[in-house]
């Protein structure tokens, strides 16, 4: 496994040959190496070091690596408006959420996409996934960076903040400090170099008032006071990808009516709070799915009548009145295959896969038994009070095993037998990107999308370990 340095001088000596510190900057002096171990031991200190120093100084190098290679965090924002106005079309943009073995899954992405011509996929992490998988957005962000180096990747790398969602119990007894909450995570994802965030402020809707402006007025006007709080954070020129959503996955499906209430209501706030300011591109909406797919009692996931017209119609809507790429599907990793081929036919604009790839990882039969049986034992033992009163054990652990990925976070990336589920995970990939009509985009995002080269200030750390310059 890749040695996890011990000191900002321990990283700098193992990469001696590789990359220097010139100024205040670095300098690559032999990419293959970079691209072969150097980056692994960036990425493996970046997320497991215990030394601060060390984490700084693989945080940046692998950023400032990134800027060097042409690998560079960039915005979709510009693809999505051509998108809405009919310049571009046919195709569904896939967002992967990245919960576990994020640098290599990372670098399978990257490779697939490469081996596809495909530039129009983005990695993406839900703020509550931070939690559960232990990667605040700067860990994220690196370890995103490092898999694409590690791929060869040249071109943008979109990582966005999936579902910075509001907590509707806690919203109704604190809302700004509920508020304050989601305007920290904004912050610190911009600040860790994402370009695209996604605010959920959908779980605010009330149904009961009695008009649909009425009963989207919360989810609108949290999601406007959001997006000009990220209009006042872009530093660099680069205008952030903001999507908002009308309606949590798993509730009722959206309506025409609901998505004009609260596009209407979201650009009254967002002129009044910021006038002018570029608003949302897409909007997410519910179709009939639910996050993680519903588990069987006697083991694998339920059918879904998943509403087609309803992407169709609303994406037409987006994009023919509102200036928006069109409407976002959530929760379809767990679909049967045959159906992602028809999301590009309604012009889904986005889809967002998640626990498709953790069951992959965990469900595969390379994985070992051993760390399986401690895992389920995991989740009996730290997360009880979540299971539901007639739940099965295999239910149960279905439901909360994403909940063991942070604490067994590191054997899963020291995985022995990886590599073949990697292979399976790259297959998936590749299927997902033919089916979504995203092979060869790479030429189509090129025309649009021109990432920006922002180079970081040297930490301390690095400055006082790097050899006279």
């Amino acid at each position: 496994m890749p040695h996890v340095a011990d000191s900002a001088a321990d990283l700098l000596s193992r990469l001696r040959g590789i990359v220097r510190v010139a100024g205040a900057g670095l300098v690559v002096e032999d990419e293959a190496r970079l691209r072969g171990e150097g980056i692994r031991e960036v990425a493996w200190t970046a997320a497991f070091t215990s030394d601060e120093g060390a984490a700084e100084a693989a945080r940046w190098i692998a950023w400032e690596a990134s800027q060097a290679l042409g690998a560079r965090s960039a915005s979709i924002q510009d693809l999505y408006m051509a998108r809405s106005r009919g310049e571009v079309s046919g195709f569904t943009v896939p967002a992967i959420n990245l919960r576990a073995q994020t640098f290599d899954m990372a670098r399978v992405v990257y490779e697939a996409a490469t081996a596809a011509d495909c530039s129009a996929v983005i990695l993406e992490l839900a703020r509550s996934e931070q939690t559960y998988t232990y990667q605040r957005p700067i860990d994220y962000a690196t370890s995103v960076l490092a898999g694409a180096i590690a791929a060869g990747w040249r071109g943008p790398v979109f990582i966005q903040g999936d579902h910075y969602q509001f907590n509707a119990k806690k919203y109704a007894a604190d809302p700004e400090g509920m508020t304050e909450e989601i305007r920290r995570a904004c912050r610190m994802a911009i600040e860790a170099g994402y370009r695209n965030i996604d605010i959920d402020s959908s779980t605010l809707v009330d149904l009961s008032k009695p008009t649909v402006d009425e009963q989207q007025r919360e989810n609108y006007r949290r999601a406007a006071e959001l997006t000009a709080l990220i209009r006042s954070l872009e530093t660099d020129d680069v205008t952030v990808s903001v999507g908002g959503e009308i309606g949590e996955v798993g509730k009722e499906n959206s309506n025409e009516a609901e998505l004009r209430a609260y596009l209407d209501g979201y650009r009254r706030e967002l002129d009044r709070l910021a006038p002018g300011a570029v608003g949302v591109s897409k909007v997410s909406v519910q179709t009939g799915t639910s996050h993680g797919g519903i588990p069987l009692p006697g083991g694998g996931v339920a059918k879904v009548k998943l509403d087609f017209e309803v992407l169709r119609r609303l994406g037409e809507v987006g994009r023919a009145e509102y200036g928006i790429a069109g409407a976002v599907q959530h929760g379809a990793s767990t679909l049967p295959d045959e159906l992602f081929n028809r999301f590009p036919a309604v012009e889904t604009a986005e889809i967002h896969l998640a626990t498709g790839f953790q069951n992959t990882l965990y469900e595969h039969p390379a994985f070992p038994a051993d760390l399986h049986a401690r895992i389920e034992a995991w989740c009996f033992g730290n997360c009880a009070d979540e299971r539901g009163k007639d739940q099965t054990d295999e239910q149960f652990v279905y439901t909360t095993r994403k909940k063991a990925i942070g604490p067994f976070k590191r054997e899963l990336w020291d995985l022995a037998g990886k590599d073949e589920i990697l292979a399976a995970q790259q297959a998936k990939v590749a299927y997902l990107l033919d089916e979504l009509k995203v092979v060869g985009s790479r030429a189509m995002v090129d025309r649009y999308v021109r990432p920006v080269e922002l180079h970081r200030a040297i930490p301390d750390a690095v400055a006082a370990a790097a050899p006279a310059r």
